[in-house]
This record gives C-alpha cells, sequence and structure tokens, in this order.
C-alpha cells in the first residue's frame, strides 16, 4: 500500500471529532446576567441603568416576588420603583391592594391629608409592603417638577377578605343616580357583613358555614345589580357624570369577582371545583390594569407590584392540574410585548410561610422557614451554578436545559421559566421582613 492510500485510509477510518457540549442555561445565565450592588432603596441607581434596555418600551413593568414579607424583595421594589420613575418616567404605580380602596392611597401620595392619615388606612389590611412606596410617591410628588405618580389599586376588595370597601361606595352612588335600586344594594351589603374579615383567610371559612340560601341570595343580588348597572349606563351617565360610573361600575365587579371567588375556593378546597375557576380574580387584576391605563395621559407607564404567581404569562398548574391563569396571561395576550414581568426570587434563606389559624387577626400566621436547597432543574439553580449573587437577567429562548421551576413559597411552582417571565431578578439570600401580620 502505497504512503497516499494508507494516508487516505486513515482519513476514512478515524474517528470524527466530538462536538463540543451545547452551553448549558447556567453557562448562558454566567454570561448575560447583569451584577447588581445595591439593596438599599436610597443607594444611587447608577447599576439598574442596563434595565432600560431589558424592559425596552413596555408600558407595563410589572415586580415580582416569589413570597410576601421578605425583606429583600422589599427593599428591591423600592430601588426598582425608584429607577422606573426618576429614569424611565413611569408615573403610575399599580400594586396588589383593592382597586376600591386605592383610591384613598392616590390621594393621600398626592398629598390630601395629613402624614399619619395613611395610618388609619392601612389600619385594616394586610401589610404587603405598600406603605414603604406610598410614603416616597408623597415624598417624591411635593418636591418633583415633573407629572405626580399616581398610586392605582387593582384588586378585588380587601383581597376577599371582605365586599364592604366595594359596595359601600358603590351604594353611595345609587344613593345619587338611582334610589330606586337602594333596596338591592342594602340587601348585598346585609349579607356581605355577615362574613366579612381583614382578610380571605377570615372570610373564606365563615362564607362556607353560611346557609346555602344567603350565599345564593348574595351571588343573585350581585348579578342582578351588575345586570342593570350595564344595562341603564345611559341613564346612570346622564344623571352623573361618566367617571363616576366607570368607578361605580368596576367596584361592583370586583365585588362580584370576591364572591365569585369564595365559591371557587370552595370547590378547590373540596376538590370538586371546576377547571381554573380561581381565575375570576387575576382576570379582574388584569382588568383593572387596563381600566388605569386606558384613562391615564396617552404614553402613561405603569410598575405593576405584585406576586410572581400573579406576574406571569403562564397557567398556573399543581401536579398536573390547571389551577388558573394569572394577571400577566391577560396582560400579555393584551399588550403584547408592552407588558414586561420581572420575577424576583433567591436561592437561600429564609421565607415567609403563611400557616393557616382562623383565630389570628388576619387568618394566618407567619412562620419563619428555611428555604430548601434549589431543585436541579429551577432557575434558582443556575444562578446558584453560575455563581451569581445579587443579579438581574432578561431571559430568551435558550432551549439547552431551560429552567421549568421557580420557587414559590417553601415550594417549586413547575413552569416554563422563560415563558412565564421576561427577566429573574435574584439575591442570593432571603430574610423575613420584622413588619408582617402578627398573631
Amino acid at each position: 500500500m502505497s504512503r497516499h492510500e494508507n494516508s487516505a485510509t486513515s482519513r476514512q477510518t478515524a474517528p470524527s471529532p466530538s462536538p463540543s457540549p451545547s452551553p448549558s442555561f447556567a453557562d448562558w445565565l454566567a454570561g448575560h446576567a447583569i451584577p447588581l450592588t445595591h439593596l438599599d432603596p436610597e443607594a444611587p441607581l447608577g447599576d439598574l441603568e442596563p434595565l432600560r434596555d431589558l424592559i425596552g418600551e413596555a408600558r407595563v413593568v410589572a415586580i415580582g416576588e416569589h413570597s410576601h414579607f421578605i425583606d429583600e424583595f422589599i427593599r428591591l421594589r423600592g430601588r426598582l420603583v425608584r429607577f422606573l420613575v426618576e429614569r424611565c418616567g413611569f408615573t403610575v404605580l399599580a400594586f396588589e391592594y383593592g382597586f376600591s380602596e386605592g383610591f384613598l392611597l392616590d390621594a393621600w401620595g398626592r398629598g390630601e391629608g395629613t402624614e399619619d392619615a395613611l395610618d388609619a388606612h392601612l389600619a385594616e389590611t394586610i401589610p404587603v409592603g405598600v406603605e414603604g412606596p406610598l410614603r416616597w410617591i408623597r415624598r417624591h410628588n411635593e418636591t418633583a417638577a415633573s407629572p405626580p405618580v399616581h398610586f392605582a389599586g387593582i384588586d378585588i376588595p380587601a383581597a376577599g377578605g371582605s365586599l364592604l370597601p366595594a359596595l359601600t361606595p358603590v351604594a353611595d352612588y345609587l344613593r345619587q343616580v338611582d334610589p330606586d335600586t337602594l333596596p338591592l344594594a342594602r340587601k348585598a351589603l346585609r349579607l356581605a357583613a355577615t362574613f366579612a374579615a381583614p382578610s380571605a383567610a377570615v372570610a373564606a371559612p365563615a362564607w362556607t358555614r353560611l346557609p346555602a340560601t344567603d350565599q345564593d341570595a348574595l351571588t343573585a343580588t350581585l348579578a342582578r345589580l351588575l345586570i342593570r348597572f350595564r344595562a341603564v349606563a345611559p341613564l346612570y351617565v346622564s344623571r352623573g357624570d361618566r367617571h363616576s360610573y366607570d368607578v361605580a361600575l368596576h367596584r361592583l365587579e370586583g365585588a362580584c369577582r370576591a364572591d365569585h371567588g369564595f365559591r371557587a375556593m370552595a370547590g378547590l378546597f373540596a376538590g370538586d371545583g371546576l377547571t381554573a375557576d380561581t381565575s375570576a380574580r387575576d382576570a379582574y387584576m388584569a382588568e383593572s390594569v387596563l381600566w388605569h391605563l386606558e384613562r391615564a395621559e396617552p404614553g402613561t407607564r405603569v410598575v405593576l407590584v405584585a406576586h410572581n404567581a400573579h406576574i406571569q404569562r403562564s397557567p398556573i398548574s399543581f401536579d398536573g392540574h390547571l389551577t388558573g391563569f394569572p394577571m400577566g396571561q391577560y396582560l400579555s395576550e393584551t399588550l403584547g410585548d408592552a407588558y414586561f414581568a420581572l420575577g424576583l426570587t433567591s436561592s437561600a434563606g429564609q421565607t415567609a410561610e403563611l400557616v393557616r389559624d382562623e383565630r389570628a387577626r388576619f387568618g394566618f400566621t407567619v412562620e419563619h422557614t428555611a428555604l430548601r436547597p434549589p431543585e436541579p432543574t429551577s432557575i434558582e439553580a443556575a444562578f446558584t451554578e453560575a455563581g451569581l449573587g445579587l443579579a438581574v437577567t432578561a431571559l430568551n429562548q435558550h432551549e439547552e436545559r431551560a429552567p421549568d421551576r421557580i420557587r414559590l413559597q417553601t415550594t417549586f411552582l413547575h413552569t416554563p421559566v422563560l415563558n412565564a417571565f421576561d427577566g429573574i431578578l435574584h439575591t442570593p439570600l432571603s430574610t423575613v421582613a420584622a413588619d408582617h401580620p402578627e398573631e
């Protein structure tokens, strides 16, 4: 065999080189995540400047959290709100807080009432981190030359704890424009008062103990009111004004969704609920965001603060069963790329586990619970493997070993993270805030 033939044979029989292994998601993350330097809400904002490119021209930027009552998330939200208002021109802070109750807080944030009045407004509500941002808004509005920052509530009344914050002003409105219908509103108020509480954790069990006749009477009365509100809109507007009608109608919608929520949650816990029946609350929250956006000045941009499970773009499922469609999915379908969902999470530390206890003021106690280590295919595991601490990243459709779960309280929610969120802000450690509901 000639040397040429031998060489050719060698080329034919030699094994081809192995392809380079595809980079893992953690490798991609290490090269794309942006380190942040501060947790302090009052710290300089320079390290957040890359966020400007991440959010682009989004009109609604949602900031989440994997658990309520986490100190690091509260402080990070404060910095993010400052950055989006001071550097990016956002002028509305929408919060996971009652739509009806939010108007009083907006007025306070724009300078009405005394400093101490806020304490009275918040006295009977769960402290979900709204006080700090509101006090900052008031200080900002006192000195800023730019348009004032507005506060916007988006949730059902008392987050499902009571229909009264919505029904009481609806009755006041009917007294002015349709006194003949006032008895219906009074009937709804009387029935709703029998189980009203500071939170859904207290109100929901109380609702289940009502006679079925009372439960049905409340639902029927609310439906009768809502249908009449819509049917005679020209009459109501002619006797008042369009804005007052729109506010009253959306308040009534909130009461109806809250009433539906009691039935949906009862069915869920009993094991015989309808598929995704708990979606009514999130649908209402999305409608509330759009309600405020449609009535704002052209070009208005909104910072939206809520739990990760509310802001994500993809459905919520547990153990393979579809539980609900989140607010973020509705907003994404309506706004497209004008909606940006930024999930907040942590890889270690503590979380605030809510333990049901009807004897407690808000129907639960808060337990300081150690976080489990990140599960292997979680977004938290990717941040840990990448050696990242406090950092933020945009997410793209990186297919190789993409994370399929994210923290939710003490467990992990199985969800396609890259579809659910547009970005993730990660802190290596989380601790329970001192300001949380007491027993």
